[in-house]
C-alpha cells in the first residue's frame, strides 16, 4: 500500500513534541498557511470570520478560550515553540525540541502541498 499525503501528516504530527502554552497566551496564532489536507480536517469558517481574522492578524480558528481546533491544529502551529527557528515569544519549549529530521521533512512537506492562508 503506497504511503498517502494522509499518512505522512499523520506521521509528522506525532513527531513533533508538545508543551503547555502560557494560559491566554496567543502571541503565535497569527495568520499561517497550511496544507489544503490539514485545512480540509477543520470547520468550515466563513468568508467574513476569514477576513476578520486577517484584518486583526489573528487566525479564525481562535476563540475566546484559545485554539478551537487544537487537537487538529495544523504542522507550523505545532512547530512554533518547538524549534529554534520558530521560537515561543514568551520562552516556553517542550523539554526536547523536534529533532532537525522531522522539521526539515514538515518544511518539504508544507512545501510539496498546496498551501491555503488560515
Amino acid at each position: 500500500m503506497p504511503y498517502t499525503n494522509a499518512d505522512l501528516l499523520e506521521s509528522l504530527r506525532e513527531k513533533i513534541p508538545t508543551f503547555r502554552c502560557i494560559v491566554g497566551c496567543h502571541d503565535c496564532c497569527g495568520p499561517v498557511t497550511a496544507s489544503s489536507e490539514e485545512v480540509a480536517r477543520l470547520p468550515i469558517k466563513t468568508d467574513a470570520e476569514h477576513e476578520r481574522a486577517l484584518t486583526d492578524l489573528t487566525c479564525p480558528y481562535l476563540g475566546t478560550g484559545g485554539c478551537e481546533v487544537y487537537a487538529e491544529r495544523p504542522l507550523i502551529c505545532r512547530l512554533f515553540g518547538t524549534s529554534p527557528r520558530l521560537p515561543c515569544p514568551n520562552g516556553m519549549r517542550p523539554v526536547y525540541m523536534v529533532d532537525d529530521a522531522t522539521e526539515q521533512a514538515v518544511h518539504r512537506f508544507l512545501s510539496s502541498t498546496r498551501q491555503v492562508l488560515l
